[in-house]
């Protein structure tokens, strides 16, 4: 597989670690701060809480088993998922839900290239 990068989330007191192809990983981490700031403007009540980018690295080994690795796509359909379902259809939310397809997108095709590429 292809180089790989993993970025690290904090929420409250627990890490969670994405990898993502190493390309799309500071996507990622930029689209997290962006979602964090313009999360205060939804005014909908079923706002997601999100964790915090916190680092990035290339390479990770787990010391304690309680931890596993997420993989981008799968973490990235979940974000879509869980903004998706916000009751809001305004600006910015949409902008938003844009911006986090857009990566969803990237990552699709990339993840077929890889396919077929293997």
């Amino acid at each position: 597989m292809s180089n790989m990068r993993y970025v690290i989330f904090r929420m409250q007191d627990q890490l969670h670690f994405v990898e993502m192809p190493a390309d799309y990983a500071y996507q990622l981490s930029a689209l997290n701060r962006r979602l964090h700031k313009e999360l205060d403007k939804l005014t909908a009540t079923n706002v997601p809480i999100l964790p915090y980018a916190v680092a990035e690295c290339d390479n990770l080994e787990f010391i304690d088993p309680q931890y596993s690795v997420i993989s981008g796509m799968r973490y990235i359909n979940e974000l879509e998922q869980s903004f998706s379902s916000i009751n809001e259809r305004t600006y910015p939310l949409i902008s938003l839900l844009t911006e986090i397809r857009a990566l969803q997108a990237q990552l699709e095709q990339w993840y077929e290239e890889e396919e077929l590429l293997h």
